[in-house]
């Protein structure tokens, strides 16, 4: 298996620690998508499993700068995947109805039921990360969150949620390229916002927001995953090695017969 970098829970997380490109992974392009290919297949099966069984559920929560492949990862990843079982869930800023509500009303209404896959395309660390770069809430509420999210992480674990948590770790040299290609091509115009330019300013400060809100979040029921994110081809494969094995993990079980059905037939 393809190993992500994944933080021992209780260590401090300092992404330089971190590279954003394996130089040598030891695999080509080409072989590292039939892989992918070959694991959306297996994870369709068990995905199916999962969804009979309906006892069990996972999350996966995708968090990264702009520019860090979070859409591209699904796509990818989960290509085969009925979505009957799959739901994806993106976050942007909170409506009027859902800042009535304490910060995680919003987020527990549509994590995964029992039998489902969940995919969190940004999640609720934007109330410790957006909320605390733009100052939006004073640092004594949003300082709470930390142990609000591991409490309810908690539960979710407890009540058969596996949860995965990826950083897409994208250096600031391959952003400004990414930003810089939705620029130079009209086709994909729509995929750029120029409030962009204006949260890149701020790299330094998401950095370390993102360097406290791992370490004080990372826990054996809801681990974080530090994905290198520069590579995208390689991006996807250690999440689609990393969701593949935790199917795996969970092995989920065919329901048994309710009735027999040896004396049936069908006319």
């Amino acid at each position: 298996m393809f190993q992500p970098f994944k933080l021992p829970p209780g260590d401090v997380c300092d992404l330089e620690d971190f590279p954003t490109l394996i130089s040598k992974p030891g695999i080509k392009k080409e072989e590292g998508e039939k892989l992918i290919q070959k694991n959306a297949a297996k994870m369709a099966e068990l995905a199916q499993v999962l969804y009979a069984e309906d006892k069990q559920a996972l999350l996966l929560v995708l968090q990264g700068m702009d520019g860090s492949g979070k859409d591209g990862t699904i796509r990818s990843v989960m290509q085969g995947v009925n979505p009957r079982s799959c739901q994806v869930v993106s976050f942007k800023k909170p409506s009027e109805l859902e800042l009535d509500h304490d910060f995680l009303w919003r987020i527990h209404n549509v994590v995964p039921r029992r039998g489902n896959i969940g995919i969190f395309n940004r999640s609720h660390y934007e109330d410790v990360l957006v909320v605390r770069v733009h100052e939006l809430v004073p640092e004594a509420d949003w300082r709470k969150r930390f142990d609000h999210i591991n409490q309810f992480e908690k539960m979710l674990a407890e009540n058969g949620t596996r949860i995965l948590k990826c950083y897409l770790h994208i250096s600031y040299e391959e952003q400004r390229k990414r930003l810089q290609a939705r620029v130079d091509n009209p086709h994909d115009h729509w995929k750029f916002n120029p409030q962009d330019l204006e949260e890149r300013k701020r790299w330094p400060e998401y950095r370390t927001a993102y360097n406290e809100a791992i370490t004080l979040c990372n826990t054996n029921w809801a681990p974080w995953y530090i994905i290198p994110a520069d590579r995208k081809w390689y991006r996807n494969l250690l999440i689609s090695e990393l969701l593949l094995h935790t199917l795996m993990e969970i092995d989920p079980q065919k329901p048994a017969p309710i009735t027999d059905y040896s004396n049936i037939i069908v006319e």
